[in-house]
């Protein structure tokens, strides 16, 4: 009996697993599926077992790889430059292993020398260790339920309330010792049930992206195709995935498409050259973060931005993305003084790389995963970023709503007692709210340091700054558009985020607090039982103003509508801290009202201004409409009423 011997290979192997399609793909700027192609991958060559690695540096003269395997040799393991001319080297290494630290050495063309870890890499070492860790991501989904069903989860005309979150600053093992964290698997036990019982819909992550620095928060990364290992493996990022979808919540990441870092390993002057990013660094170099900005107009690029995107919807079942700093890719006077910036072929200052892109983009995303949103954080009046690109817009399912944002906290910032000149302010939102399909966010921006707490923002004594908040989140929960609270903010932190230590949740000894997270927990179960706060949500005809007119003691009121009467919700604010007894509302119609939701309720450690029973709007005229409604408005509170039909 004999035994057939394996074939002894080269230290590499001319090997490739691009076709001629892929590469043409590649350069067109439309390969949604680069990472099956780039990166490390397993395979078996002539009955042998190793890896297949794969990188992009058109201006390299030579590259090897290096790592544990070849104790980081520089020349016994070349890899091969594709005949083709597509900047792309490659090769099969054998008995390269999963678990296998390497990295790019690269000499360019100016003879500069270089180590880079792999942009495709799936799995980096823990920060401030650098290499590339050989990884394949094969996981055992169980989230099948989820999968076939989401689309009813994260459709325009159902509720969407997301919980933003940090990973390693939610809860920590010692909230003084920052290099400590949980792993996902142990967030996940912990976090799964808290977002349930709160009642948001999804979460969303900062990026979860592999990034060097704490410090970024994950908003300047390094490996665009790996889930930070400071929780644990790939494998470890897609059972937290699974988790969430077995208990119904959809999972939204951050992702960064608009600039990176100048760390040694990442992707700056990756071979020596601007690859990645813009050459001319008045397109090039962002002066707000200290970073580089990505070459929309190489199609290479393009296609490396454009299956990142499809990488984490496909492999790891992500429900969204929130894309960050759209208004800096699509504006190129974007944070630059005049002569800083030079005007496109038009004279303009649109990008207009970033904007054929990002349509692109969500055209391809669209297309491959119809049941998923992509949402834009974009601060300007930018023409459609949330309508179709046939229409001529950028084609996000949803955009943030900064404009509300500001407007709101500027007004609750302010006194009470004048409030009353300051009405504008409150209500100019709806004036554009049905412009785009808008989601309010009260994001981890707004809790920063030197920004103060939501809670301190608030004036007044310490009643009055819960009052004033819980009023300002049934403005916001009753308001047309998504919703999206940072962590902390549900329950009153009273201090600024810092990602170096985890939520003040001691707090919650105190029944003030206990209070506002109870009816941040009851806005969302509102928000997500009542169609007609909802289903119209981007509809003009969701909504109606009932009066405007009582500045002089703050108070405004309006409808939610949904497809049915009986569905319509009235929604009262009282902006000052008297309470209006018997007040009077007029209405264009009789019927009957129940409250439903009283932010002054004392289980939320209100006053206890509330309505009970049955309220009857009579014949009668008032303000111009033909029938009266008579109840009592809490102090610094909102009182949500639900129409009856007998």
């Amino acid at each position: 009996m004999t035994t057939e011997k394996k074939p002894k290979l080269q230290s590499v192997v001319p090997f490739s697993l691009f076709s001629a399609r892929d590469v043409e793909l590649f350069q067109e700027g439309k390969h949604p599926h680069l990472y099956e192609k780039f990166g490390a991958h397993a395979v078996e060559y002539e009955g042998v077992k190793g890896t297949y690695f794969a990188v992009w540096a058109p201006n390299a003269a030579f590259i090897s790889v290096i790592g544990d395997f070849n104790d980081w040799d520089h020349y016994s393991h070349t890899l091969y430059p594709r005949w083709d001319k597509s900047g792309i080297w490659e090769g099969f290494v054998p008995h390269v292993k999963k678990g296998t630290l390497y990295k790019y050495f690269i000499r360019s063309n100016s003879g500069e020398e270089l180590r880079k870890g792999d942009p495709y890499a799936n799995y980096w070492e823990v920060r401030p260790r650098t290499a590339s860790v050989a990884w394949q991501l094969d996981y055992k989904w169980k989230d099948k339920r989820w999968m076939e069903s989401r689309k009813a989860h994260n459709s325009l005309e159902s509720p969407f309330t997301v919980y933003e979150m940090h990973l390693g600053s939610w809860r920590r093992p010692d909230k003084h010792n920052h290099e400590v964290f949980y792993t996902y698997g142990e967030i996940a036990e912990r976090l799964i049930p808290y977002v349930k019982e709160m009642g948001f819909t999804h979460v969303e992550l900062m990026p979860v992206m592999e990034h060097p620095f704490d410090g970024s928060w994950g908003y300047q990364g390094t490996g665009y195709y790996a889930p930070t290992s400071r929780y644990g493996s790939p494998q470890d990022f897609m059972a937290f995935v699974d988790a969430f979808h077995h208990a119904g919540i959809g999972v939204i990441l951050d992702w960064v498409p608009s600039h990176f870092p100048y760390d040694a390993h990442g992707l700056y002057r990756f071979d020596g050259s601007h690859v990645y990013e813009y050459a001319d660094m008045r397109k090039g170099y962002h002066p707000d973060w200290n970073s580089y900005i990505f070459n929309y107009a190489r199609n290479e690029v393009r296609s490396f931005l454009l299956s990142n995107a499809v990488f984490w919807l496909d492999k790891f079942h992500v429900d969204g993305l929130r894309v960050d700093a759209v208004a800096s890719m699509i504006h190129l006077n974007y944070s630059r003084d005049t002569g800083a910036w030079e005007p496109n072929i038009h004279g303009g200052e649109e990008n207009l790389e970033a904007i054929s892109f990002l349509k692109h983009m969500n055209e391809t995303i669209y297309r491959l995963f119809p049941d998923v949103q992509t949402i834009a954080e974009e601060s300007t009046s930018f023409y459609g970023v949330s309508k179709p690109v046939f229409m001529g817009g950028l084609g996000f399912g949803m955009k943030w709503m900064m404009g509300w944002m500001n407007d709101t906290l500027a007004y609750f910032k302010r006194d009470p007692y004048h409030r009353k000149y300051h009405q504008d302010q409150l209500c100019f939102s709806i004036a554009y709210a049905f412009t785009e399909n808008f989601m309010l966010p009260l994001s981890h921006d707004e809790v920063v340091h030197g920004k103060s707490p939501m809670l301190y923002k608030m004036p007044g004594d310490d009643w009055q700054k819960l009052a004033n908040l819980r009023l300002m989140y049934s403005y916001m929960f009753t308001h047309p558009g998504t919703k999206l609270l940072f962590m902390g903010d549900e329950f009153g932190q009273t201090s600024e985020w810092n990602y170096r230590s985890e939520l003040d949740w001691h707090l919650l000894v105190h029944e003030s607090h206990q209070g506002l997270q109870a009816y941040v927990k009851e806005l969302n179960h509102l928000y997500r039982s009542q169609p007609a706060l909802y289903i119209k949500q981007f509809d003009y005809y969701g909504f109606e103003w009932i009066n405007l007119n009582d500045q002089e003691i703050s108070v405004v009121s309006y409808l939610r509508k949904g497809f049915k009467q009986e569905e319509d919700i009235l929604v009262i604010l009282n902006m000052t801290p008297v309470p209006r007894e018997d007040y009077a509302l007029g209405l264009e119609r009789g019927g009957e009202w129940q409250e439903i939701l009283n932010s002054d309720d004392s289980r939320f450690f209100g006053s206890g201004v509330v309505n009970t029973g049955i309220l009857t709007a009579q014949d009668g005229p008032h303000h111009g409409k033909s029938h009266v409604l008579r109840l009592r408005i809490p102090p610094l509170g909102a009182t949500i009423l639900k129409r009856i039909i007998r």
